[in-house]
């Protein structure tokens, strides 16, 4: 009589325990590989309803995220440059709370959306500079999401957190002509604050302008390192290279700064930036808040020691700041 030959059985437990952590282990490297591409599309804008309310018609449900784009710009910006009224700067304010408190802590815009918001940012300049540099107590007293803009100089402030408007900075800063931007709305407004002190300030009035500008170019250089240092060399190369470029085709011939100081400085430094070896440029950026000092200050024919002095300030404002920002 033949016997039946059986195979073991396998418990049933283990089969469960190894399933579950094949399931796991898919799960991890699903999200390692695919964990940048599953963001919410155009970050969740169209459908906050606190964006959908400030922007008004300008938001419609199902548009791209480059319409969503131009509506922010069209939203938040005004006929005149640097003019806004109180809905437009609430505009903005609103948008800068849905993306910074949504992920601050490793935020990463839509692609789309990174130009129209320096475009947007640009043309509030005086916000931007305080919000970088940290030095204006109204930017901290201000910065509550409830908090509303405030008029003063005949247009509406804008104040957030200085911590999550450091990281949309950098998430915007990742498309070079994004960066170039904001870079160049610093230079001119940086050059307008050294433009309009008195003749014979000293103390705090002569020191505080050229070390705030110091500040916010130190907080926006280490934001381009942490950019460069985030990609690969091609990318990195190409990140950078395409920055000088954008920079460096802005048209700004030098004038006496006696006729338009603004002009002569931001001239001043995009010729010096431009006669600077190709290889030495990164470096010749981080110098840019001493470098407009001392063309500030040798325009206003500053004796030896108060140079001496004050652009020894600046450089330490400036490190300060950079060292702020993580890579």
């Amino acid at each position: 009589m033949s016997q039946k030959t059986t195979s073991p059985a396998i418990p049933a437990k283990p089969l469960i325990v190894l399933g579950v952590c094949l399931a796991l282990l898919g799960g991890i490297g699903s999200w390692l590989f695919f964990g940048r591409e599953t963001a919410i599309p155009c970050n969740g804008l169209p459908d906050n309803k606190r964006v959908q309310k400030s922007l008004g018609a300008a938001m419609q449900p199902g548009m791209s995220c480059t319409a969503v784009g131009d509506a922010i710009v069209k939203a938040t910006t005004g006929s005149e440059p640097g003019r806004h009224t109180q809905p437009q700067t609430q505009a903005l304010k609103d948008v800068l709370f849905a993306l910074g408190l949504a992920d601050s802590d490793d935020l990463t815009l839509d692609p789309a959306l990174r130009v129209p918001l320096a475009t947007a940012l640009a043309d509030y300049a005086p916000d931007v500079h305080e919000m970088l540099a940290g030095l204006d107590s109204d930017y901290v007293i201000n910065a509550d999401e409830t908090d509303p803009p405030w008029e003063e100089g005949g247009t509406y402030h804008l104040a957030v957190y200085n911590t999550f408007f450091r990281d949309i900075v950098r998430a915007i800063a990742q498309d070079p002509q994004a960066y170039a931007t904001l870079r160049m709305a610093e230079t001119r407004y940086g050059a307008q604050q050294l433009a309009a002190v008195p003749t014979g300030a000293s103390g705090y009035s002569l020191s505080l302008p050229p070390t705030a500008n110091a500040r916010a170019f130190g907080i926006l250089d280490g934001i381009a390192d942490a950019v460069y240092r985030s990609q690969d060399t091609q990318q990195a190369q190409k990140w950078r290279s395409t920055v000088w470029d954008l920079l460096l085709n802005e048209q700004a011939a030098p004038r006496a700064y006696q006729d338009d100081p603004v002009g002569h400085l931001t001239a001043t430094w995009l010729h010096e930036l431009r006669n600077t070896p190709k290889d030495d440029r990164p470096d010749r950026l981080r110098t840019q808040g001493v470098d407009m000092a001392r063309a500030w200050l040798q325009a206003r024919n500053a004796d030896e020691q108060t140079q001496k002095g004050l652009l020894a300030k600046v450089e330490r404002s400036a490190l300060s700041a950079y060292r702020e920002i993580k890579p």
